[in-house]
């Protein structure tokens, strides 16, 4: 593991001074800037490809293309796409205010927060700390962010990388454990981004309320996958299966459960089970596609979790190499262990249900998920899943893809989490949007000052 010096308590405090100097100056407002330091971080994460391939294969043991596809490429398309749009998401808008504020003009304008904190967690340690930075440099924010301790490879390189690229006191790296997560929430900045669990979430949200920081929370749950007797099931069984057991199954939209029609549940684990030989081999524990737990701890959490349901596919472990093999337990049940908090891991319980009814019930009882997939092909059952459930994102035939989008805000609802990132909604969620009344200095009309004021007839009728 890399020695990486813990951001002492006196540099965090001063840097926060002197960002806030910084943005005040405004340098960081011109779209020009914006858009040459967006293109300056894509330069030096692309000069350090290689390394962060390294280090997220020391971190979490994934391979060069679930390094590239899952991590770089995403923070690579979310860069160009906000230097090619960001002039436009600046622009003010004008805009007809009502008829009784004529004459008039009203105006928007996006203005950034100020100075940025981003908490980033270690299951994709490099997206999840890049791509909310992007975003709030697009909007002309300072930031301060902070890898987590747990990913200490991907977090050293990140360090280089910004360190490389920018002065501090417009960006800058905090390392350390949760003593320096603590310290920088009470500083006070302007917008707050984590992302992480639900319960680190009511933390970071009270201690943000002292300052009446805005936040966004990018949180969890239990995210199901309802699999009805119309489904591909072929289909189904690729798409959960790639879903859950990316990344070892530590994804905050994996699915965490899957539901199933009782007539077609046996066909498709046997379906899934048939897929996780296709994907990682008879034996995943040397399969190059397949990672591993973050640490001790976490492989202990989930391997006490292994009798919670019976098991029909996997549940080998390895406690040396923090290796859980793919594991689906069927037929699991509602009050079992293993339902009872997100897994974030390999383990796939399988829950039969006999009505689309029941299963919406069942799923509306529960935290509200941070994703939600349906595969069906009745063009009802997608719609009572989608509109019947409160969820942040999900899919339809498919898993954890709408992440990758630009165009697709991400974020999720109740304890799933707040607010909501990716191309221009990232953009929104780092401004705040500043309403302007602009009058003729020249003209007024009397009618509401005292003395002048008109009856209260007409306006009733004005503000109808």
């Amino acid at each position: 593991m890399p020695e990486i010096p813990e951001t002492p308590v006196e540099t965090i405090e001063l840097l926060r001074s002197r960002q806030r100097e910084y943005y005040t100056s405004g340098a960081t407002r011109s779209i020009t800037f914006r858009r040459r330091m967006l293109k300056r971080l894509l330069e030096g994460i692309k000069q350090e490809e290689q390394a962060f391939i390294q280090a997220l294969q020391l971190d979490l043991g994934k391979s060069a293309f679930e390094a590239y596809a899952n991590e770089m490429g995403i923070v690579y398309r979310e860069i160009r796409h906000a230097r090619r749009h960001v002039a436009r998401w600046a622009r003010r808008t004008s805009l007809l205010p009502d008829f009784y504020l004529l004459p008039g003009r009203g105006r928007i304008v996006p203005e950034p927060y100020g100075s940025a904190l981003i908490l980033a967690p270690w299951n994709y340690p490099m997206q999840l700390l890049f791509a909310p930075l992007v975003a709030a440099l697009a909007a002309g924010n300072t930031a301060v962010i902070k890898p987590s301790e747990l990913a200490p490879h991907t977090a050293a390189v990140s360090q280089r990388v910004i360190e490389s690229c920018f002065p501090p006191e417009y960006v800058t790296v905090a390392q350390g454990g949760p003593e320096v997560s603590q310290h920088l929430i009470r500083q006070g900045f302007d917008y707050l981004f984590f992302t992480g669990s639900v319960p680190v979430g009511r933390i970071i949200m009270q201690h943000a309320a002292e300052h009446l920081t805005p936040v966004t929370l990018e949180l969890g749950g239990k995210s199901p996958a309802v699999v009805d007797a119309s489904a591909d099931l072929d289909l189904a069984a690729r798409k959960i299966v790639w879903g859950k057991y990316n990344n070892a199954g530590q994804t905050c939209v994996a699915p965490d459960y899957v539901l199933a029609e009782r007539s077609i549940a046996d066909q498709l684990v046997e379906r899934m089970r048939s897929t996780i030989t296709g994907f990682y081999g008879e034996d995943p524990a040397v399969s190059p596609n397949y990672g591993r737990i973050i640490n001790r701890r976490h492989f202990d959490r989930l391997a006490a979790l292994l009798d919670a349901a019976p098991i029909i596919q996997g549940g080998n472990t390895n406690p040396d190499e923090r290796y859980i093999e793919p594991t689906i337990m069927y037929p699991a049940d509602w009050e079992s262990a293993v339902m009872q908090d997100e897994i974030f891991g390999p383990l796939l319980p399988v829950i039969p249900f006999d009505t689309l009814n029941d299963a919406i019930a069942r799923i509306r009882e529960r935290d509200r998920p941070l994703a939600l997939y349906a595969f069906t092909r009745s063009a009802l059952a997608q719609r009572r899943l989608t509109e019947e459930i409160s969820f942040g994102g999900g899919g339809i035939n498919c898993t954890i893809m709408h992440v990758a989008s630009t165009k697709l805000p991400f974020g999720g609802v109740g304890s799933s989490g707040m607010g909501a990132y990716h191309g221009r909604a990232g953009f929104e969620t780092f401004s705040h949007r500043k309403s302007i009344l602009q009058q003729p200095a020249r003209f007024d009309i009397p009618i509401a000052y005292p003395g002048k004021q008109i009856s209260m007839r007409l306006l009733r009728r004005i503000l109808r």
